[in-house]
């Protein structure tokens, strides 16, 4: 028997002893309208709703809209804001020196599919233990519209001409690169942006969100792939997202057949209609992603939800010996190798 989870209302405190204002930012300064201060709005939701407390989340990004957008969520929360394309290096070595906090990374198209893609690959395949969202417009806002690596082919903007080459598939990219968890999502669907959040905070790895983010300013004529009249006719939601945290597991005790329907209570108490499908999409198959994605980018239609998640994989910070207490916090004398080992060490340079 499961206990019903509890509606947290926005004026209350969640199991934290916080209310959701706790958990906001500054004021924004981007465009009215950008779909980053929408997915800003979601990060702040997931963690209230994760009962998260800011102090154990630390944030990161580089240069462009999106680097500016942790300014915005979780202002109790330690922030850096680096270089440009540099935010997956500066994450990797922040991590490894306090492995008790959680970490969010920021990134635009231009600073992960551009100048930071080889900062963004080897994260990816080293499964660092970190949220990397990026926030995608296809666009270069920051610096006056031109194309990023993210842009369509074809795509015609006023000042820039039409794009002569094929974009880089984030998602795709992450794929080719072993991640853990790539899931996409636009910044249009709050709900779904909401509960991608909260599932990849709850990933012990490298969780890897491409979430359209349509640029009001300089990418959103209606044709254009990241504008917000083109994703949401073209949207096609892979499954209904929805994060539960980890409570009595729910099991059928009866065989279900292919093809048979059963209603199954939930956590929250709602109840689900389960019918079995002789075949449905299964996020476990990095093949079958890669197929999807690529179906996806032939038909020109935008596949959101969850679309990879490889969960037994030891994140980088497992694969080292590293000692209980954070890096960061060790003393002097902790970190100080031994008489002895000085002694080996030096012994080894005659």
């Amino acid at each position: 028997m499961t206990t019903p989870m509890t509606t947290i209302s926005v004026g209350q405190v969640n199991k934290a002893g916080l209310t959701k204002n706790e958990y906001r930012g500054l004021p924004s300064t981007l465009c009215p309208g950008c779909g980053h201060n929408s997915i800003a709005n979601q990060i702040i939701t997931a963690c209230y709703e994760l009962d998260i407390v800011p102090e154990n989340v630390m944030k990161f990004s580089g240069i462009g809209c999106s680097s500016k957008s942790p300014a915005y969520f979780l202002n109790r929360s330690f922030g850096f804001n680096g270089l440009h394309g540099r935010m997956a290096s500066l994450a990797t070595g922040a991590i490894f020196a306090d492995t008790s906090v959680k970490a969010i990374g920021i990134s635009g198209d231009g600073d992960t599919a551009s100048i930071g893609m080889g900062g963004f690959k080897h994260t990816v395949r080293r499964n660092v233990p970190m949220v990397y969202i990026i926030e995608n417009n296809g666009v270069y806002g920051l610096t006056k519209g031109q194309f990023s690596a993210t842009a369509e082919v074809g795509l015609n903007l006023k000042h820039q001409g039409i794009n002569q080459y094929m974009p880089v598939d984030i998602c795709m990219e992450a794929l080719a690169s072993n991640a853990t968890f790539v899931a996409r999502s636009f910044a249009g669907d709050s709900k779904q942006v909401k509960e991608l959040i909260k599932a990849a905070m709850s990933h012990h790895g490298i969780a890897v969100l491409d979430i359209i983010s349509p640029c009001v300013t300089f990418n959103n004529e209606d044709n254009a792939f990241h504008s917000y009249t083109w994703s949401k006719d073209h949207e096609a939601p892979l499954h209904e997202i929805s994060y539960v945290p980890k409570l009595s597991e729910i099991i059928l005790q009866e065989d279900f057949e292919e093809g048979t329907v059963r209603e199954v209570t939930l956590h929250d108490g709602s109840s689900v209609k389960l019918k079995k499908l002789e075949h449905d999409y299964d996020p476990t198959s990095r093949w079958r992603a890669l197929q999807m994605l690529e179906e996806a980018q032939r038909d020109d239609c935008l596949v959101t939800g969850l679309i990879y998640l490889e969960e037994n994989r030891p994140a980088l910070t497992d694969m080292y010996n590293l000692v209980d207490t954070p890096l960061n916090r060790l003393t002097e004398t902790e970190m100080r190798p031994a008489r002895p080992t000085l002694d080996k060490i030096n012994a080894m340079m005659f």
